[in-house]
């Protein structure tokens, strides 16, 4: 049997059969020394895949010194500060020191094969007893922390190591949020104490459902435990409040790359040299969400469980890895210190037109506040949070979370564009193999949600403040065909529709929501406040008369019957009626 021109040998070898050598191949240029062109080129500065591998990325250089202390920290120095003060915000309450951490991916080597050696075992501060004796396997372990990553960075922890993660064909990175696709207002915590046991609004109609400080404590151990236990996780570092005599330093740690990318656009992004100065933060989230509560501990109706001490200035979540217990939870922490301050926090839109007037929008999920605040022909302030101090209003937040459920880039261009590269989508449905996203489709849920940086809106204000406001417009969803499509009121008007909040649930906002529902949430966003109704009506009243605005209702819910029988107010209808109102 012969194969092409050679010969099978008897014992099944294979030779070329005995003639002339093949000539060698050769070019039309000339060569110096016999050297192949290939070898000819420049030389790689590296010697092994490894080395090329880490010529890739440029170190980021450091910028001012931490504290402004005007002495010369070495980057070690700056490192080993940041890593002692996460340390110290998932220490246990039950032992003196927090975990040892290490800065980076675990999975990614230096060009030497060794990962970073730097680390701190730091105490938390507000624990002063000796030191246990006892050691425990979790003492032994490093955890590694991943501070402060870039959307780059961020995409591709996720797309390696969370399931449900992926490219869409417009750049922004598709998330699952698990089991809960809306929040669990019904599972969310309070603890009374002495501190707030006469501040905050408890009792009948109150949305602050207590617990105790030891429960707390065992959920917090829980959360912080869960944590701990993890190879590595997620710690922003960020602000909230664009007025800068009134923010807020908020530190997040996390476990899935989702959860901090969320947070980095839904929070104010902090320069280089304000994170060098950061410190210790006013307040910390611990997203365990991933993992549930324990059903038995007092207080608990269920897995999940979403906590708040406002005397430890602390936040736990449990069971439910929904991006939106966040920002409401912060938003909830707001509405409790901006008050101390004589600084009313509002659950509204805010843009300012191009002679300076500005507009505030309230509403509930879903009323439209995102929508109508986003505005080509003004200037966007912010979507959902803002506070109204003494000289003007400030945005809370450095993002948006607009519902993107049946979007087009038709009747929403700003956010149709704003939904790129860096953005979240939150349970989308997309093509398997375009990627491309259908907005319509709500096989997951009806409360697909778009978080992207405020930066992303063109004629966004930065920085996100603005004048007294010259309009407040209040955004009822009525579910009836009740209210007309507008309305002018006078002040004790707005003072009863601002503290009724008559509007309706839209499906997917909230846990088990399939169809509008009606409800009455005070302020438009009793789910959020700390204190009374009263009192922050109050203080809107104050703030309206002494400045001269204008309040309005402007109905962005069904017309000519209830739902099922009418039509929703068509949104082009409402734009002209806000047009006219500005």
């Amino acid at each position: 049997m012969s194969a092409g021109n050679g010969n099978a040998n008897g014992d099944g070898g294979f030779s070329f059969p005995k003639g002339p050598a093949i000539p060698k191949i050769t070019t039309g240029a000339k060569r110096d020394n016999e050297i192949c062109h290939d070898d000819s080129g420049p030389t790689v500065k590296a010697t092994t895949l490894d080395e090329l591998h880490s010529l890739q990325k440029k170190r980021s250089a450091p910028t001012t010194p931490i504290n402004q202390s005007g002495a010369a920290f070495s980057e070690e120095e700056r490192q080993k500060i940041q890593l002692q003060s996460i340390s110290a915000s998932l220490a246990s309450l039950t032992r003196e020191s927090g975990p040892k951490v290490v800065r980076g991916d675990p999975a990614e080597k230096k060009a030497d094969g060794s990962t970073t050696p730097a680390y701190a075992h730091g105490q938390h501060p507000s624990i002063f007893s000796p030191a246990l004796g006892a050691v425990s396997d979790s003492s032994l372990k490093f955890t590694h922390v991943l501070y402060n990553l870039s959307p780059a960075e961020l995409y591709e922890q996720a797309i390696k190591y969370e399931k449900g993660s992926f490219i869409t064909s417009n750049g922004a990175l598709a998330t699952l949020s698990g089991a809960k696709t809306g929040r669990a207002p019904r599972d969310k915590r309070v603890v009374r104490d002495a501190t707030t046991e006469d501040e905050l609004w408890w009792g009948k109609g109150s949305p602050n459902i207590e617990m105790d400080e030891h429960t707390f404590t065992v959920n917090r151990e829980r959360a912080v435990d869960y944590l701990n236990s993890l190879e590595k996780v997620f710690v922003n570092d960020q602000f909230l409040n664009w007025d800068p005599e009134n923010r807020i330093k908020v530190r997040i740690v996390s476990a899935r790359a989702y959860h901090s990318l969320f947070m980095h656009n839904m929070c104010i992004r902090p320069t280089p040299e304000e994170l060098e100065s950061f410190g210790t933060p006013d307040f910390t989230i611990y997203n365990a969400g991933q993992f549930p509560c324990n059903r038995y501990t007092h207080y608990m109706t269920s897995s999940t469980s979403v906590d708040l001490n406002l005397s430890r200035r602390e936040m736990v979540i449990l069971g439910t890895q929904y991006a939106g217990e966040m920002k409401k939870g912060l938003f909830s922490v707001m509405h409790y210190l901006m008050p101390k301050r004589r600084i009313l926090s509002l659950h509204s839109g805010c843009n300012m037109g191009k002679d300076g007037d500005v507009a505030l929008f309230f509403g509930l999920s879903g009323t439209g506040k995102t929508t109508l605040s986003t505005d080509h022909n003004r200037y966007l302030i912010g979507d959902d949070e803002h506070c109204w101090t003494e000289t003007g209003v400030s945005n809370i937040e450095g993002g948006c979370y607009a519902k993107c459920v049946d979007l087009s880039r038709e009747k929403e261009p700003d956010i149709w564009n704003a939904i790129k590269f860096g953005t979240v989508l939150e349970n989308v449905v997309f093509d398997e193999h375009t990627r491309e996203v259908d907005y319509s489709d709500k096989s997951v849920t009806e409360n697909t949600r778009a978080a992207y940086p405020i930066e992303f809106i063109p004629n966004a204000k930065i920085p996100c403040v603005g004048p007294h406001p010259k309009n407040v417009i209040l955004l009822a969803c009525d579910a009836f065909g009740v209210l007309p499509p507008v309305s002018k009121l006078n002040l004790a008007q707005t003072m009863y529709h601002f503290i009724s909040g008559y509007t309706a649930l839209v499906a997917g906002t909230e846990d088990g929501i399939k169809e509008p529902t009606a409800t009455f949430s005070a302020c438009f966003g009793a789910a959020f406040i700390m204190l009374h109704p009263t009192k922050y009506a109050a203080m809107l009243a104050e703030k309206m008369k002494r400045q001269g605005a204008t309040g309005w209702l402007v109905n962005t819910g069904w017309s000519g019957g209830s739902y099922g029988v009418g039509n929703r107010i068509k949104l082009a209808y409402t734009r002209k009626i806000i047009d006219a109102i500005h």
